[in-house]
């Protein structure tokens, strides 16, 4: 085994401190057009935009619901309270929380140096780790995604680990009395991983990987005892790991992640986790085709199955023969591989048979491969390092543009699934994110055509058949609708969003009785569904059973406390009971959680003219027409206002408003003649 460099070299700190430099400066420049990208529609929505429990930002309920919770499939409270600060700082403006995720990552490359530069002595190999690490193409999806903080933010924590541990090593071997702190300080920093994201419960391996090189705590000839202390020395770890994997299990199952391949057999997935050891391994060297989602494909051609197996044993045998002679070859293989064994598809999680940011921290292992090997194999075989310097910086510039390329396909969901369609063909999963995306900007056209896409793809693809009946919907063609609804439905029985879909066509087409079974199915399904029990409460309230609806509300609110649409319809259940302070507190919670909510600030405006708060009322109304220009009903209700306070004229022009916007409104045609005639004069 090689021997280690001193571990307190410190020549040329100005130089350490002028490659940190370099590394964080030009690592900003690079992904700095993050802080003009959008949200997109894959989990960025169920992480933030859309997540009742992080909109409001930071609060004490806040934190108690991010280490109660296992909403997302996932239980990772550092990462809901890192994004609940962020909406405190930033509220939704997007570049706010891609610049965070930018800094944890400048934050990691620097301890990434940092720690190797401590670890071997060496300064600029641990420097080529770091920069490759800071700008490798396959890591922009850990950076450019802001639901991928978790990646940043673990990796952050497993550096921190990483670094008390190696000084509570250093510490251990004089008797030092800060040993045990430091030991400590590693666990915490442990735990803090494990609650950001759970796939670094195979850190207490590469702890052990980084006792035998370049820590050296190995001693040749291996005997049990001294083998069996170091992994006791670990044990903490381990168990803590052990927790955090049926923690994940459990979190997964709850939040439905393991859903859409659970039909999986065993022979599909080990074919597609040893295909995807090599995949990852090719897009590491060659990354070409990045895309935000690979689809999983059944059924792997068993020439590719049994290359990638071969490829496997080829490069373990070659990494065990080589462990003592070049140490450096057998832990960077061993730190990619038993890093990326929890996310390779064992047990299939979502509907990807890989993904980019899995490599985030696996991807360390094989850059201190290259980094350490190379160079030895060019003073090998060639005796000379001319065409290493000259190398290194082609492979840095090669890197900065790929990265700099594949970072402009994450500006939003368009630009993502677009190229994530152009990667691979079928992709039936991109297809229907792109139909979202497409929504989302009002092109209800375009969005159709690639959610029929999606369909035709895989018919037994519920997702897309549910996306395709919400744009149906809208169209106002119902029956189809529901025939999509039905098949998402007989696909996966389980579906709360289909029944909840079901449940809104049935309100629209005046079938009430309906629409409760619907909305009750939803609940049985996923009882913390807060839109279903809020529409549940409108059903009811249809029919005509007035406390069933306000406990529906009540019970939408628990769930939800900031659900803008709950409390506007149980504002509007207080104001049917004449209690119209608590109608007016509940549109001013709605307006509170959703500003932009035009029907709320209609509402209020007519619940404070009976108040007799005219000047606010009248300042509600006028915001409700900026909001919803258009509305024949909030001219109508702003002109009742009027004929309140005696404002004639004014009632008249707003009620004329009304009529043009809506002819047949008979009630402002009789209230418009009823101020023509106090007025003195015939209606024009």
């Amino acid at each position: 085994m090689q021997p280690l460099a001193s571990s307190t070299n410190h020549r040329n700190p100005a130089l350490v401190r002028h490659i940190c430099f370099v590394l964080a400066v030009v690592t900003l420049l690079l992904y700095w057009p993050v802080h003009d990208f959008q949200f997109n529609n894959y989990d960025d929505a169920q992480y933030l935009t859309q997540n009742p429990h992080v909109q409001n930002g930071l609060s004490v309920h806040a934190i108690g619901w991010a280490f109660s919770s296992t909403y997302a499939g996932n239980w990772h409270p550092l990462t809901w309270i890192s994004h609940l600060i962020d909406v405190q700082v930033f509220g939704f403006n997007a570049g706010g929380h891609h610049f965070t995720n930018l800094l944890f990552h400048i934050a990691n490359t620097l301890l990434l140096f940092l720690l190797w530069r401590r670890l071997t002595g060496a300064l600029w190999r641990p420097a080529l780790v770091a920069a490759l690490f800071a700008w490798h193409p396959l890591h922009v999806e850990s950076v450019a995604w802001v639901a991928e903080r978790k990646d940043v933010l673990s990796a952050f924590f497993w550096m921190l680990t990483s670094w008390c541990y190696v000084r509570y090593t250093e510490e251990f071997k004089t008797d030092g009395s800060k040993s045990k702190l430091l030991y400590g300080l590693s666990l915490l920093c442990f735990v803090g991983g494990l609650m950001s994201k759970p796939m670094v419960v195979s850190l207490p391996l590469v702890l052990l990987l980084l006792d035998f090189w370049p820590l050296e705590r190995f001693l040749f000839p291996l005997n049990l005892k001294q083998v069996f202390r170091l992994i006791l020395e670990k044990t903490p770890f381990f168990l803590l790991s052990a927790a955090s994997c049926v923690m994940t299990l459990l979190a997964q199952k709850a939040g439905g992640a393991v859903q859409p391949l659970t039909n999986l057999s065993l022979g599909d997935r080990l074919a597609n986790s040893t295909v995807s050891f090599a995949r990852y391994l090719g897009k590491l060297f060659c990354p070409i085709d990045l895309a935000v989602l690979y689809p999983f494909t059944r059924q792997l051609p068993f020439v590719e199955v049994l290359s990638a197996a071969l490829l496997l044993v080829l490069i373990f045998g070659l990494a065990l023969r080589l462990a003592r002679t070049q140490p450096p070859l057998f832990v960077g293989w061993l730190w990619f591989f038993i890093t990326l064994v929890p996310v390779i598809g064992f047990v299939q999680v979502g509907e990807q048979s890989m993904a980019d940011r899995y490599t985030y921290i696996p991807a360390i292992g094989l850059f201190v491969l290259v980094a350490w090997e190379v160079p030895r194999l060019f003073d090998r075989v060639l005796k000379s390092n001319f065409f290493l310097r000259m190398g290194v910086p082609l492979l840095m510039i090669a890197c900065l543009a790929d990265a700099r390329h594949q970072l402009g396909y994450w500006q939003n969901s368009i630009t993502l699934f677009t190229r994530a369609t152009q990667v691979a063909t079928n992709n039936v999963f991109a297809e229907c994110n792109l139909g979202l995306a497409y929504d989302g900007i009002g092109q209800l056209d375009q969005a159709l055509l690639h959610e029929r896409r999606a369909v035709e793809i895989n018919p037994f693809y519920s997702v897309g058949q549910n996306n395709l009946a919400v744009l149906l919907e809208k169209k106002g063609q119902w029956n189809e609708a529901a025939e999509h609804l039905q098949t998402a439905i007989k696909d996966h029985p389980a579906y709360d969003e289909a029944y909840y879909n079901l449940g809104l066509i049935a309100l629209h087409q005046g079938h009430p009785d309906e629409a409760i079974l619907r909305f009750e199915t939803a609940l049985r399904v996923n009882p913390q569904y807060d839109k279903a029990a809020a529409n549940l409460g409108i059903a009811l309230a249809e029919q005509g059973r007035l406390d069933e609806a306000i406990a529906q509300y009540q019970r939408a609110l628990d769930i939800a406390p900031h659900n803008a649409f709950a409390h506007n319809a149980l504002g509007r259940a207080w104001e049917s009971r004449n209690r119209w302070e608590d109608a007016a507190a509940q549109y001013e919670a709605a307006i509170r959680f959703k500003p932009d909510f035009a029907e709320a600030h209609e509402n209020l405006g007519v619940v404070l003219a009976l108040l007799g708060s005219f000047a606010r009322a009248e300042a509600e109304f006028v915001e409700a027409m900026r909001l919803q220009p258009g509305s024949a009903s909030i001219h109508f209700n702003f002109g009742n206002a009027l004929l309140r306070q005696d404002k004639l004229t004014a009632a008249a022009a707003q009620y004329s408003e009304a009529l043009r916007l809506q002819p047949g409104h008979q009630q402002a045609k009789t209230n418009l003649a009823i101020v023509w005639r106090r007025l003195g004069h015939n209606q024009p």
